[in-house]
């Protein structure tokens, strides 16, 4: 992925199924409503401290709600040195895509 800015949701939900690591920095509430199932949570707020968390050997896509937050987070750790993109349109572009989503421990009816 290196080069790239931005991938749509589309390409996000092929290469997240492929192994690539899929970081979402929505609030916590944001996050109980509905996320990928192969997602980890790191809100943008807590970003900075939470670093070490971000694998810094493989691909990061990171996602927000609209898209707008994630570029910010992206830009952030490609700047740390991390290859991070952002999925263009958030989750409401994954939701539209019909990627996988889990929400309060359920899975929604086409996850597998």
């Amino acid at each position: 992925m290196s080069g790239l800015t931005e991938v749509t949701a589309e390409e996000a939900i092929v290469l997240t199924e492929s192994g690539a690591w899929l970081l979402d920095v929505r609030e916590q509430d944001e996050w109980d409503r509905g996320h990928s199932p192969r997602a980890h949570l790191v809100p943008l707020r807590e970003l900075g401290s939470r670093m070490a968390e971000i694998p810094a050997d493989q691909p990061v896509l990171v996602v927000c709600l609209s898209g707008s937050r994630s570029l910010r987070a992206a830009r952030a750790l490609v700047g740390a040195g991390v290859d991070a993109v952002n999925v263009s349109g958030g989750m409401l572009a994954w939701t539209a895509a019909n990627g996988p989503l889990v929400s309060d421990g359920e899975a929604a009816a086409h996850v597998e």
